[in-house]
Protein backbone atom coordinates (compact mmCIF):
# COMPACT_ATOMS: atom_id res chain seq x y z
CA UNK A 1 0.00 0.00 0.00
CA UNK A 2 1.57 3.65 -1.12
CA UNK A 3 0.44 6.81 0.82
CA UNK A 4 0.68 10.47 -0.20
CA UNK A 5 -1.08 13.27 1.58
CA UNK A 6 -2.29 17.18 0.11
CA UNK A 7 -3.28 19.92 2.41
CA UNK A 8 -5.40 22.68 0.38
CA UNK A 9 -7.55 25.62 0.92
CA UNK A 10 -9.69 25.20 -1.95
CA UNK A 11 -11.44 22.48 -4.32
CA UNK A 12 -9.43 24.44 -7.20
CA UNK A 13 -6.49 23.74 -5.04
CA UNK A 14 -7.06 19.51 -4.50
CA UNK A 15 -7.65 19.37 -7.89
CA UNK A 16 -4.43 20.76 -8.98
CA UNK A 17 -2.99 18.84 -6.15
CA UNK A 18 -4.66 15.71 -7.28
CA UNK A 19 -3.20 15.74 -10.65
CA UNK A 20 0.28 16.28 -9.08
CA UNK A 21 -0.13 13.21 -7.05
CA UNK A 22 -1.14 10.54 -9.44
CA UNK A 23 0.74 8.90 -12.04
CA UNK A 24 1.87 5.58 -13.25
CA UNK A 25 3.68 4.64 -10.22
CA UNK A 26 1.06 5.89 -8.10
CA UNK A 27 -3.17 5.06 -8.49
CA UNK A 28 -4.76 5.37 -5.84
CA UNK A 29 -8.22 3.99 -4.88
CA UNK A 30 -9.40 5.18 -1.25
CA UNK A 31 -9.56 8.74 0.19
CA UNK A 32 -9.33 9.64 3.67
CA UNK A 33 -10.64 12.91 3.33
CA UNK A 34 -11.04 15.50 6.52
CA UNK A 35 -12.32 19.18 5.61
CA UNK A 36 -13.70 22.58 7.27
CA UNK A 37 -17.93 22.36 7.42
CA UNK A 38 -17.78 25.73 5.49
CA UNK A 39 -15.98 23.66 2.03
CA UNK A 40 -17.75 22.42 -0.90
CA UNK A 41 -17.85 19.02 0.28
CA UNK A 42 -19.57 17.89 -2.94
CA UNK A 43 -17.10 19.53 -4.92
CA UNK A 44 -13.94 17.89 -3.78
CA UNK A 45 -15.70 14.21 -3.72
CA UNK A 46 -16.94 14.64 -7.32
CA UNK A 47 -12.81 15.52 -8.13
CA UNK A 48 -12.33 12.32 -6.31
CA UNK A 49 -14.99 9.84 -7.80
CA UNK A 50 -13.85 11.24 -11.14
CA UNK A 51 -10.68 9.80 -10.67
CA UNK A 52 -12.29 6.61 -9.20
CA UNK A 53 -10.92 6.77 -6.05
CA UNK A 54 -13.78 6.32 -3.10
CA UNK A 55 -14.20 8.39 -0.30
CA UNK A 56 -13.99 7.75 3.41
CA UNK A 57 -14.67 11.78 5.10
CA UNK A 58 -16.01 13.91 8.11
CA UNK A 59 -15.60 17.34 8.49
CA UNK A 60 -13.22 18.81 11.18
CA UNK A 61 -12.58 21.10 14.06
CA UNK A 62 -9.28 21.73 12.73
CA UNK A 63 -6.97 19.31 10.54
CA UNK A 64 -3.33 18.48 9.69
CA UNK A 65 -0.76 16.46 7.92
CA UNK A 66 2.07 17.57 9.95
CA UNK A 67 2.52 19.44 12.61
CA UNK A 68 1.22 22.40 10.88
CA UNK A 69 -2.22 22.61 11.99
CA UNK A 70 -4.49 24.47 9.89
CA UNK A 71 -8.50 25.74 10.55
CA UNK A 72 -10.60 25.50 7.73
CA UNK A 73 -8.97 23.68 5.33
CA UNK A 74 -8.57 20.46 3.22
CA UNK A 75 -6.32 17.57 4.50
CA UNK A 76 -6.63 14.48 2.47
CA UNK A 77 -4.37 10.82 2.58
CA UNK A 78 -4.50 9.00 -0.87
CA UNK A 79 -3.81 5.15 -0.70
CA UNK A 80 -3.46 2.95 -3.30
CA UNK A 81 -4.54 -0.12 -2.26
CA UNK A 82 -6.49 -3.26 -3.85
CA UNK A 83 -9.94 -2.40 -3.58
CA UNK A 84 -10.92 -5.68 -3.35
CA UNK A 85 -9.32 -5.26 0.79
CA UNK A 86 -11.95 -2.95 1.51
CA UNK A 87 -15.08 -1.43 1.56
CA UNK A 88 -16.99 2.02 2.16
CA UNK A 89 -20.58 1.81 4.00
CA UNK A 90 -22.44 4.64 4.81
CA UNK A 91 -25.55 4.85 7.37
CA UNK A 92 -27.91 7.60 8.16
CA UNK A 93 -29.72 7.09 11.37
CA UNK A 94 -33.41 9.06 10.06
CA UNK A 95 -35.89 7.40 11.97
CA UNK A 96 -33.77 4.23 13.12
CA UNK A 97 -31.32 4.86 16.43
CA UNK A 98 -27.41 5.24 16.48
CA UNK A 99 -27.43 1.66 17.88
CA UNK A 100 -29.71 0.19 15.02
CA UNK A 101 -27.41 1.69 11.91
CA UNK A 102 -24.04 0.49 13.51
CA UNK A 103 -25.57 -3.17 14.08
CA UNK A 104 -26.14 -3.32 10.27
CA UNK A 105 -22.47 -1.81 9.96
CA UNK A 106 -21.42 -4.85 12.21
CA UNK A 107 -23.80 -7.34 9.95
CA UNK A 108 -22.37 -6.08 6.71
CA UNK A 109 -18.96 -5.86 8.14
CA UNK A 110 -18.75 -9.39 9.07
CA UNK A 111 -20.47 -10.36 5.83
CA UNK A 112 -17.38 -8.77 3.94
CA UNK A 113 -14.90 -10.05 5.59
CA UNK A 114 -14.73 -12.87 8.38
CA UNK A 115 -11.65 -10.82 9.80
CA UNK A 116 -13.21 -7.13 9.62
CA UNK A 117 -11.79 -3.86 10.93
CA UNK A 118 -13.87 -0.93 11.16
CA UNK A 119 -12.22 2.98 10.64
CA UNK A 120 -15.94 5.01 11.54
CA UNK A 121 -16.41 8.73 11.64
CA UNK A 122 -19.85 9.63 12.67
CA UNK A 123 -21.94 12.76 12.71
CA UNK A 124 -22.46 14.48 15.69
CA UNK A 125 -25.93 15.55 16.81
CA UNK A 126 -28.22 15.31 19.76
CA UNK A 127 -29.32 11.61 17.95
CA UNK A 128 -25.77 10.27 17.89
CA UNK A 129 -24.28 8.87 21.06
CA UNK A 130 -20.43 7.90 20.36
CA UNK A 131 -21.13 4.17 23.31
CA UNK A 132 -24.33 3.25 21.49
CA UNK A 133 -22.15 3.24 17.80
CA UNK A 134 -19.64 0.86 19.82
CA UNK A 135 -22.26 -1.55 21.34
CA UNK A 136 -24.43 -1.38 18.10
CA UNK A 137 -21.62 -2.42 15.35
CA UNK A 138 -19.65 -5.37 18.84
CA UNK A 139 -23.74 -6.45 18.46
CA UNK A 140 -23.77 -7.24 14.70
CA UNK A 141 -20.35 -8.02 14.25
CA UNK A 142 -20.50 -10.61 17.06
CA UNK A 143 -18.05 -9.33 19.72
CA UNK A 144 -14.61 -8.55 19.15
CA UNK A 145 -14.65 -6.32 16.31
CA UNK A 146 -11.72 -3.83 15.51
CA UNK A 147 -12.98 -0.34 16.22
CA UNK A 148 -11.09 3.09 15.88
CA UNK A 149 -12.31 6.95 14.57
CA UNK A 150 -13.62 9.86 15.55
CA UNK A 151 -16.88 12.24 15.57
CA UNK A 152 -17.09 15.06 13.14
CA UNK A 153 -16.57 18.59 13.62
CA UNK A 154 -17.56 21.61 12.82
CA UNK A 155 -15.12 24.20 13.26
CA UNK A 156 -16.87 24.77 16.78
CA UNK A 157 -19.86 26.17 15.52
CA UNK A 158 -21.74 22.97 16.91
CA UNK A 159 -24.27 23.67 13.76
CA UNK A 160 -23.18 21.14 11.60
CA UNK A 161 -20.51 18.71 11.77
CA UNK A 162 -20.60 15.79 9.21
CA UNK A 163 -20.13 12.16 8.08
CA UNK A 164 -19.55 11.90 4.06
CA UNK A 165 -18.59 9.94 1.54
CA UNK A 166 -19.32 10.34 -2.09
CA UNK A 167 -23.10 11.76 -2.81
CA UNK A 168 -23.89 11.33 0.82
CA UNK A 169 -23.20 13.52 4.12
CA UNK A 170 -25.31 13.97 7.22
CA UNK A 171 -24.99 15.23 10.46
CA UNK A 172 -26.60 11.58 11.45
CA UNK A 173 -24.77 9.40 9.51
CA UNK A 174 -22.01 6.92 10.13
CA UNK A 175 -19.55 6.55 7.34
CA UNK A 176 -16.89 3.48 7.74
CA UNK A 177 -13.94 2.51 5.83
CA UNK A 178 -14.26 -1.64 6.75
CA UNK A 179 -10.87 -3.47 5.74
CA UNK A 180 -9.74 -6.98 5.44
CA UNK A 181 -7.34 -7.87 8.42
CA UNK A 182 -6.18 -10.90 6.46
CA UNK A 183 -4.96 -8.62 3.79
CA UNK A 184 -4.18 -4.88 5.94
CA UNK A 185 -2.67 -5.34 9.44
CA UNK A 186 -4.76 -2.44 11.65
CA UNK A 187 -3.47 -1.68 14.78
CA UNK A 188 -3.73 1.23 17.36
CA UNK A 189 -4.29 2.67 21.27
CA UNK A 190 -6.14 5.58 22.37
CA UNK A 191 -4.32 7.33 24.58
CA UNK A 192 -4.55 10.84 26.53
CA UNK A 193 -1.74 11.19 29.38
CA UNK A 194 -3.81 13.00 31.54
CA UNK A 195 -3.02 12.59 35.05
CA UNK A 196 -6.16 12.33 37.94
CA UNK A 197 -6.16 14.68 41.05
CA UNK A 198 -7.92 14.61 43.96
CA UNK A 199 -9.93 11.93 45.97
CA UNK A 200 -12.29 9.51 44.00
CA UNK A 201 -15.74 11.16 43.73
CA UNK A 202 -19.34 9.60 43.47
CA UNK A 203 -21.75 10.15 40.92
CA UNK A 204 -25.02 10.21 42.97
CA UNK A 205 -27.48 11.49 40.06
CA UNK A 206 -27.28 11.27 36.62
CA UNK A 207 -29.28 10.56 33.15
CA UNK A 208 -27.20 9.70 30.08
CA UNK A 209 -24.53 12.63 29.79
CA UNK A 210 -26.28 14.48 31.77
CA UNK A 211 -24.68 14.77 35.71
CA UNK A 212 -26.72 16.42 38.33
CA UNK A 213 -25.13 15.17 41.52
CA UNK A 214 -21.63 14.43 42.73
CA UNK A 215 -20.96 13.02 46.07
CA UNK A 216 -24.92 14.72 46.64
CA UNK A 217 -23.61 18.00 45.94
CA UNK A 218 -24.69 19.76 42.64
CA UNK A 219 -22.13 18.96 40.37
CA UNK A 220 -21.58 22.39 38.22
CA UNK A 221 -21.00 23.55 41.43
CA UNK A 222 -18.18 21.25 42.41
CA UNK A 223 -16.63 21.39 38.82
CA UNK A 224 -16.88 25.48 39.16
CA UNK A 225 -14.89 25.09 42.13
CA UNK A 226 -12.29 23.52 40.55
CA UNK A 227 -11.87 25.58 37.97
CA UNK A 228 -12.11 28.78 39.77
CA UNK A 229 -15.28 30.08 38.18
CA UNK A 230 -17.30 32.63 39.61
CA UNK A 231 -20.80 31.60 38.40
CA UNK A 232 -22.20 34.41 40.21
CA UNK A 233 -21.29 36.32 37.36
CA UNK A 234 -24.41 36.87 34.53
CA UNK A 235 -24.98 34.53 31.68
CA UNK A 236 -27.30 35.42 28.97
CA UNK A 237 -28.16 31.75 28.62
CA UNK A 238 -29.11 29.20 31.30
CA UNK A 239 -26.66 26.54 29.43
CA UNK A 240 -23.12 27.86 29.08
CA UNK A 241 -20.08 26.65 26.90
CA UNK A 242 -17.36 25.12 30.05
CA UNK A 243 -14.39 24.86 27.40
CA UNK A 244 -13.68 21.58 28.11
CA UNK A 245 -10.49 21.92 29.43
CA UNK A 246 -10.55 19.50 32.17
CA UNK A 247 -12.06 16.58 31.77
CA UNK A 248 -13.48 13.90 34.86
CA UNK A 249 -11.99 10.42 34.64
CA UNK A 250 -14.12 7.60 35.09
CA UNK A 251 -12.56 4.82 36.75
CA UNK A 252 -13.50 1.55 36.56
CA UNK A 253 -12.57 -1.70 38.05
CA UNK A 254 -9.67 -3.57 35.90
CA UNK A 255 -9.51 -1.13 33.16
CA UNK A 256 -8.25 2.37 32.80
CA UNK A 257 -10.15 5.17 33.60
CA UNK A 258 -12.29 6.49 30.73
CA UNK A 259 -12.36 10.54 29.54
CA UNK A 260 -15.37 12.61 29.94
CA UNK A 261 -15.50 16.50 28.91
CA UNK A 262 -17.80 18.88 30.62
CA UNK A 263 -19.03 20.62 27.82
CA UNK A 264 -21.52 22.47 29.24
CA UNK A 265 -23.13 23.69 32.53
CA UNK A 266 -26.55 24.45 32.98
CA UNK A 267 -27.30 27.47 35.60
CA UNK A 268 -31.09 26.70 36.83
CA UNK A 269 -30.36 22.86 37.67
CA UNK A 270 -26.56 23.22 38.62
CA UNK A 271 -25.89 20.43 36.14
CA UNK A 272 -23.27 19.16 34.08
CA UNK A 273 -23.71 18.10 30.17
CA UNK A 274 -21.08 15.65 29.48
CA UNK A 275 -19.33 14.90 25.53
CA UNK A 276 -20.46 11.04 26.80
CA UNK A 277 -22.75 8.99 29.28
CA UNK A 278 -21.76 8.76 32.50
CA UNK A 279 -23.91 6.35 34.59
CA UNK A 280 -25.01 7.38 37.90
CA UNK A 281 -23.11 5.31 40.80
CA UNK A 282 -19.92 6.33 38.84
CA UNK A 283 -16.50 6.34 40.37
CA UNK A 284 -15.03 10.03 39.15
CA UNK A 285 -11.52 11.99 39.76
CA UNK A 286 -10.79 15.10 38.43
CA UNK A 287 -7.98 15.64 36.00
CA UNK A 288 -4.59 17.58 36.18
CA UNK A 289 -3.57 20.51 33.85
CA UNK A 290 -1.84 19.36 31.01
CA UNK A 291 1.84 19.37 30.33
CA UNK A 292 4.43 18.12 28.31
CA UNK A 293 4.14 14.47 30.37
CA UNK A 294 1.08 13.88 28.83
CA UNK A 295 2.23 13.82 25.15
CA UNK A 296 5.41 11.93 26.75
CA UNK A 297 2.73 9.33 28.21
CA UNK A 298 0.93 9.37 24.29
CA UNK A 299 3.79 8.93 22.53
CA UNK A 300 5.49 5.80 24.89
CA UNK A 301 1.86 4.25 23.60
CA UNK A 302 2.38 4.75 20.51
CA UNK A 303 5.63 3.21 20.66
CA UNK A 304 4.34 0.14 22.42
CA UNK A 305 2.30 -0.72 19.71
CA UNK A 306 5.05 -0.37 16.95
CA UNK A 307 7.43 -2.97 19.01
CA UNK A 308 4.25 -5.28 20.06
CA UNK A 309 1.98 -5.26 17.17
CA UNK A 310 3.12 -3.11 14.01
CA UNK A 311 7.02 -2.15 13.48
CA UNK A 312 6.24 -0.39 10.60
CA UNK A 313 3.00 1.43 8.80
CA UNK A 314 2.21 2.52 5.03
CA UNK A 315 -0.03 5.03 6.77
CA UNK A 316 -1.66 6.53 9.68
CA UNK A 317 -4.84 8.11 10.74
CA UNK A 318 -5.15 10.65 14.28
CA UNK A 319 -8.22 11.71 15.61
CA UNK A 320 -7.59 13.93 18.40
CA UNK A 321 -10.15 15.58 20.51
CA UNK A 322 -10.78 19.35 20.33
CA UNK A 323 -11.01 19.38 23.76
CA UNK A 324 -6.84 18.04 23.91
CA UNK A 325 -6.37 21.29 21.06
CA UNK A 326 -8.25 24.02 23.73
CA UNK A 327 -6.08 22.45 26.84
CA UNK A 328 -2.61 21.95 25.07
CA UNK A 329 -2.20 25.02 22.44
CA UNK A 330 0.75 25.25 21.21
CA UNK A 331 2.00 21.67 22.59
CA UNK A 332 -0.60 20.05 20.50
CA UNK A 333 2.12 20.25 17.04
CA UNK A 334 4.56 18.74 19.02
CA UNK A 335 2.49 15.71 20.12
CA UNK A 336 1.17 15.49 16.30
CA UNK A 337 5.02 15.67 15.15
CA UNK A 338 6.26 12.83 17.87
CA UNK A 339 3.50 10.66 17.07
CA UNK A 340 4.02 10.34 13.08
CA UNK A 341 7.96 10.36 13.99
CA UNK A 342 6.72 7.13 15.87
CA UNK A 343 6.25 5.29 12.18
CA UNK A 344 7.74 7.78 10.28
CA UNK A 345 4.92 7.19 7.33
CA UNK A 346 2.22 9.83 5.80
CA UNK A 347 -0.42 10.91 8.81
CA UNK A 348 -3.37 12.50 8.52
CA UNK A 349 -5.51 13.23 10.80
CA UNK A 350 -8.23 16.24 12.37
CA UNK A 351 -9.79 17.31 15.42
CA UNK A 352 -12.72 15.57 16.61
CA UNK A 353 -15.98 15.79 19.16
CA UNK A 354 -15.40 12.61 20.44
CA UNK A 355 -12.87 9.47 19.40
CA UNK A 356 -13.48 5.87 18.91
CA UNK A 357 -10.87 3.54 20.24
CA UNK A 358 -8.98 0.52 22.14
CA UNK A 359 -7.28 2.14 25.19
CA UNK A 360 -4.08 0.15 26.11
CA UNK A 361 -5.45 -2.64 28.61
CA UNK A 362 -8.98 -1.77 28.00
CA UNK A 363 -11.43 -2.44 24.83
CA UNK A 364 -12.81 -0.82 22.36
CA UNK A 365 -15.01 1.88 23.47
CA UNK A 366 -15.98 5.91 23.04
CA UNK A 367 -13.81 8.44 24.66
CA UNK A 368 -13.45 12.08 25.30
CA UNK A 369 -10.12 14.30 25.31
CA UNK A 370 -8.15 11.49 23.67
CA UNK A 371 -5.77 10.74 21.19
CA UNK A 372 -6.73 7.88 19.01
CA UNK A 373 -4.02 6.41 16.72
CA UNK A 374 -4.70 3.58 13.92
CA UNK A 375 -1.71 2.05 11.52
CA UNK A 376 -2.27 0.44 8.44
CA UNK A 377 0.62 -1.91 6.81
CA UNK A 378 -0.34 -4.06 3.89
CA UNK A 379 0.80 -7.55 4.51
Amino acid sequence: MKAKTIKEESPEDIKTALAKSIDDDFKPTLAIVFMSFKKDINAVCELLNDEGIQIFGATSAGEFIDSEIEDESIVIMLLDINPSYFKIMFLEAGEHSEFEIAKQLGVEGKKTFANAAFIIASGWSNEIDGEEVINGIENGFGGGATIFGGMAGDDLTLTGPKAFTHGKSSVTGLVALILDQDKVEVSGVATCGWKPIGITKTVTKSEGNVVYTIDDKPALDLVAKYLGLNLDKKFNNTVFDLGGYYPLQLEREGAPPVMRTAQMGNIENRSLICAGNVPQGSKVRFSLPPDFDVIDTVVEECNEVKSEQLQEADAVIMFSCISRYLSFGVMTSEEIKRVKEVWNAPLVGFFTYGEYGKAKGGQHEFHNNTCCVVALKEK
